[in-house]
């Protein structure tokens, strides 16, 4: 079965379309009360909440139901009490009956607390998952512009694609590179080849630029030896050209012409170990 992109991107669009917040989840409930609402937040922050603005709409709730409560307990009690007294008969408690109620009340504040904890842990949790929800549809409204732009670009490969395959048999490039045609298997296979190869060289590369200084040293020695050796042949060259010229005017050179020839075949044999031209 195809995958239909754009209807994809169309769902998406139309879930970011509308506003993911609580207030907006509680419009509903809070619809009936927003015309009787008397309180101090504004009104614009009810309709484009903000965390500071809800965090201030918590406190005053808070607030407002402590004074709410304290308010209730103070009139239940007023009245409760006026009754006794103008009761017929007058209600009359005992000490017993006071000291029964109060351990009712002790466990009725052990439950309480209980709750207040659970309740307490369970706000935590909510507003843990709160985040995370809210962090996950950051993340996904993000991606969705370069996803907004993955069906023409899929459209342009595949029509790339086409005209290549349509191309006759000698403009394709397969007919320069039979590699180019390989499937992605042995693509793949080739070029974790090639890069085997290329940590070869590099590997080989690294030991000869260490080898480098080394070979360098050598390369000056070996030239200094070879200085060494043509300021000898000069020399020899200059005895040999005497030795031709005394011979030529009637001189003993044979003894110069000897160590000449000795030296010549030193220097031939300094050339040959040295692997060094003439």
């Amino acid at each position: 079965m195809a995958v239909d992109h754009a209807q994809i991107l169309a769902n998406l669009s139309s879930l970011q379309d509308q506003p993911l917040s609580i207030i907006s989840l509680s419009e509903p409930i809070s619809a009936s009360h927003t015309a009787n609402r008397n309180s101090n937040v504004s009104p614009d922050a009810f309709e484009n909440p903000s965390p500071a603005s809800l965090e201030a709409d918590l406190s005053h709730y808070k607030e407002l139901f402590s004074k709410l409560r304290f308010s209730y307990l103070e009139q239940v009690t007023k009245e409760k009490f006026l009754r006794s007294i103008v009761g017929d008969p007058p209600l009359i408690v005992e000490p017993a009956e006071n000291t029964e109620l109060e351990a009712q009340l002790a466990d009725v504040k052990v439950v309480l607390k209980e709750q207040k904890a659970a309740v307490a842990k369970m706000v935590l949790e909510l507003e843990a998952r709160g985040r995370d929800l809210a962090r996950r549809y950051e993340t996904i409204t993000l991606q969705t512009i370069p996803l907004s732009h993955l069906p023409s670009q899929i459209s342009a490969l595949q029509s790339t694609l086409t005209n290549l395959r349509s191309l006759p048999h000698s403009a394709s490039p397969s007919s320069s590179s039979p590699n180019l045609t390989l499937p992605l298997p042995a693509t793949l296979s080739l070029l974790a080849e090639r890069e085997s190869e290329l940590a070869q060289l590099n590997q080989q590369l690294k030991t000869l630029q260490q080898a480098l200084p080394r070979k360098l040293k050598e390369l000056e020695k070996v030239e200094n030896e070879l200085r060494i050796v043509e300021a000898q042949r000069d020399g020899v060259t200059i005895g040999a050209r005497e030795a031709i010229r005394r011979r030529e005017d009637g001189g003993g050179g044979d003894d110069l012409e000897g160590r000449g020839r000795w030296l010549k075949g030193v220097e031939a044999g300094l050339r040959g170990m040295l692997e060094v031209e003439g």
